[in-house]
């Protein structure tokens, strides 16, 4: 198990995230907050490829692979702070005030579900994961249970922005290609767009005022046309 030293979430990350997340959601739909998507499907699906990524077949030789485990975890991040905006009716005030609960130790301690109490620090990521699918699936949002996740997977505050941010990018650069219309192609040269991604970043550097710019003509240079 990997953990970092950086476990503070600032209120501006805080506020930075939820303001991307409602402009995504806005470009996708206007009234998203209205129609009230099933945010939360979307995180145990994205759940179980997570497993999938870290391997989970004890009749095998997996390996597992961290970088796109890592990207699964922003990707859960994106439909947690969606399902968290739709439940403060797109409050962005009122939204922080409940993201930085994640700072104490009551929201990394414990978590009761279905009359069971789970201490988190004694599960591991699998388990931890199987248990964020099951909240998803009762429509809970446990924010607790995902910080203990993102250490799991090596990834602090900075480090989740920083990917949070370069994945803000690729869904309006799949937007902007016809993601919703339905001819974006997720898949390029035998590499999903995900890959690429991760590839991309390690070759940019985040501090770059320029980076999420740069990153969306990275992205567009390689994209077939």
């Amino acid at each position: 198990m990997t953990t970092t030293s950086i476990t503070t979430l600032s209120m501006t990350q805080a506020r930075v995230m939820l303001a991307l997340q409602s402009r995504m959601n806005s470009k996708v739909e206007a009234e998203w907050v209205k129609v009230k998507f099933p945010y939360l499907r979307a995180v145990v699906i994205e759940g179980a490829e997570a497993i999938e990524h870290h391997g989970w077949k004890w009749w095998k030789k997996q390996l597992c692979d961290m970088p796109q485990l890592q990207m699964e975890i922003v990707d859960i991040w994106h439909f947690l702070l969606s399902e968290l905006l739709i439940h403060t009716a797109d409050d962005h005030d009122l939204a922080v005030q409940k993201l930085l609960f994640v700072n104490t130790e009551e929201a990394v301690s414990s978590l009761r579900f279905d009359g069971r109490d789970y201490e988190l620090r004694s599960l591991d990521l699998v388990s931890k994961l199987e248990l964020l699918i099951g909240v998803s699936v009762a429509r809970r949002v446990e924010l607790g249970l995902f910080k203990s996740l993102m250490l799991d997977c090596g990834l602090d505050w900075d480090s989740l922005f920083r990917q949070y941010v370069s994945k803000n990018v690729l869904n309006f650069f799949r937007q902007d290609n016809g993601y919703k219309e339905g001819s974006y192609r997720k898949t390029w040269h035998g590499r999903e767009d995900n890959e690429h991604l991760v590839e991309i970043m390690t070759s940019l550097s985040a501090e770059d005022d320029r980076y999420p710019d740069l990153l969306y003509s990275a992205l567009a240079e390689r994209y077939p046309r």
